[in-house]
């Protein structure tokens, strides 16, 4: 989630060439990243001015504000009301209809537009979720109980009290604490569990839970304030972006292959899980 942040708050690209005196604000929301919000503003802010120089638009015409506290995130949406943001998954469907939120663009890596979520303990402890009911999970995900519980668990478990929590902001720490036995199990998105080759266990994990496809989000429009000629205009500017010479290098430097059309229908089936979750 970090790095399609980081590349897609890059894309957020003005509509017209006029210059404009204060720079318009786009809200990029990571709940629960080891995010130096220095760091990820200079990374966005050096990308963005690649983006304008591909597209011939205004230098600095948008400035960029990273949140990795949920709370933060609902404030700063309601303060600043922005016409495009980048959120998780969790945010848009809480928010979706305050702020008139539709899908733009969703980003293609590895071939996938979904990912899915895992729960991971030590090999042969534990056989099912059933057995963690009580026990510690750790995860960076857990910044976002109501998605856990609603979207990946499907609302068959409410983390809060089936579980103790421990939430992390770094998944390698709360991987560290697993083998360790510090933690019971740990909670990875699909970008985490993907990274799990690359560390050394003194212990092997396996994954006693598997959630279904999860649509990967990238940029939301607030279609109130925004037109559909402008959504598409921007959408199209995204898909064509990994092509560009430019542009391409940044893609495969955050592993992002390229920007697909966000499909309204696509997020149907998590809308009618977040209604009816616990």
């Amino acid at each position: 989630m970090r790095k399609i942040c980081l590349i897609i708050a890059s894309l957020l690209i003005p509509f017209t060439t006029s210059a404009t005196p204060n720079p318009e604000m786009i809200v990029v929301c990571y709940p629960g990243g080891p995010v130096n919000t220095k760091d990820a503003n200079e990374a966005m802010s050096s990308m963005l001015r690649v983006v304008e120089h591909i597209g011939q638009w205004q230098e600095n015409r948008f400035n960029s504000l990273f949140i990795t506290k949920t709370d933060d995130c609902r404030k700063q949406m309601a303060e600043k009301k922005p016409k495009f943001a980048i959120i998780s998954l969790g945010l848009y469907l809480e928010l979706r209809t305050r702020y008139h939120l539709v899908p733009v663009v969703q980003p293609k890596i590895k071939g996938r537009t979904s990912e899915r979520y895992r729960v991971m303990v030590q090999k042969d402890k534990y056989k099912s979720l059933n057995e963690l009911k009580g026990l510690t999970l750790g995860g960076t995900v857990l910044e976002e109980q109501s998605f856990v519980g609603k979207i990946v668990f499907a609302g068959k478990y409410d983390p809060a009290s089936f579980f103790v929590l421990k939430t992390s902001n770094q998944a390698i720490r709360a991987l560290r604490s697993l083998d360790k036995g510090e933690l019971d199990a740990v909670i990875l998105n699909e970008q985490q569990f993907n990274g799990l080759a690359s560390l050394h266990m003194e212990r092997p994990l396996e994954a006693v839970f598997t959630s279904e496809e999860i649509p990967l989000m990238g940029v939301v429009a607030n279609s109130a304030t925004t037109t559909l000629e402008e959504r598409n205009r921007f959408g199209k500017a995204l898909e064509t972006m990994c092509t560009d010479t430019e542009g391409k290098k940044l893609c495969e430097l955050f592993g992002v292959e390229s920007f697909v059309t966000a499909d309204a229908a696509v997020f149907e089936p998590m809308v009618k899980l977040w209604a009816k979750g616990k």
